[in-house]
């Protein structure tokens, strides 16, 4: 793992930890205090509705750096040895053109968004897009290291027809 894959696991492995730990405490406090006193936070169902989608894209991001996310790789195991490099790099940057059509997409409704309020605590809507364009950015970053680490890995002879493919397959 290089330095840009280590900074993007450490921050999503940050924003998971706080992001579970700010929702179970919150929680947890919200029930004690209904079944101690009758009555709950205003705020503490809304927090966690915010910090949700930090919690899942952190996820999304964390599995596909760790390459947990589901393959497809019977195209891959038809395409013979010489061309899997090949497919695999154009493969993954199509995965990240995508990423980043979505998340210019995503940035072209924050204004939008932006105006919508939560009802308690009047957090603009933009943050949620914004965690979503970010994972989405981190997600383009993900897929152009994998390209890079496709391109930079040795093609290996046709040598058993049933053997997996030696470069990383695209995960879509």
């Amino acid at each position: 793992m290089n330095v840009i894959e280590h900074a993007v696991v450490g921050l999503c492995r940050a924003v998971l930890w706080i992001s579970t730990i700010a929702i179970f405490l919150i929680l947890v406090a919200n029930t004690a205090l209904r079944y101690a006193t009758g009555s709950s936070l205003q705020w503490a169902n809304e927090v966690p509705e915010l910090l949700f989608p930090w919690l899942v894209m952190a996820g999304v991001v964390l599995a596909a750096a760790q390459g947990a996310h589901i393959t497809t790789s019977f195209l891959m195991d038809a395409v013979p040895a010489a061309a899997r490099r090949i497919v695999a790099v154009l493969g993954w940057l199509a995965v990240a053109g995508m990423y980043f059509t979505v998340a210019l997409a995503t940035f072209r409704m924050l204004d939008i968004v932006h105006d919508e309020k939560s009802p308690i605590l009047q957090v603009p809507g933009s943050l949620t897009y914004g965690c979503v364009m970010g994972g989405m950015l981190l997600l383009a970053v993900i897929a152009l290291l994998s390209a890079r680490k496709a391109w930079l890995a040795a093609p290996q002879p046709d040598s058993d027809a049933n053997a997996a493919p030696k470069v990383p397959a695209a995960h879509w």
